[in-house]
């Protein structure tokens, strides 16, 4: 008597004693069967979503890599360059707007000359 793998579903081991025969229950493989190629046709469908092909691709070549994280890392530095001059100087300009006030707008006017002063 051959001895099959077991399978565990719950904790309990059922053991499969004899090999499972197409004969008998020609219904149930072919449920198995459709029920099966519906799964994989479902994961087929969300590699598909997920461009996996195309980042296989990116990831297996060095030179499209080392591009890629380039151009990346140049995008990001100029967007910060960006970003930092566009809000120093929207900062900047409601600054300015405060010039009147009595106690805040010495300050500000100290600030303004000494910003100027400078080359």
């Amino acid at each position: 008597m051959k001895h099959y793998p077991c399978h565990i579903r719950g904790g309990n081991v059922m053991a499969r004693t004899q090999p499972f025969d197409p004969q008998e229950h020609p219904f149930e493989l072919r449920h198995e069967v459709k029920r099966l190629n519906g799964r994989l046709d479902y994961i087929a469908d969300l590699l598909e979503k997920a461009e996996f092909k195309d980042i296989l691709e990116n990831y297996t070549s060095p030179k499209k890599r080392i591009l890629t994280n380039f151009m990346a890392g140049l995008s990001r530095g100029l967007g910060l360059s960006v970003g930092t001059f566009v809000v120093l100087g929207l900062l900047g300009w409601v600054l300015s707007l405060f010039v009147d006030i009595p106690m805040v707008g010495d300050y500000i006017k100290e600030l303004q000359d000494y910003i100027k002063s400078k080359p």
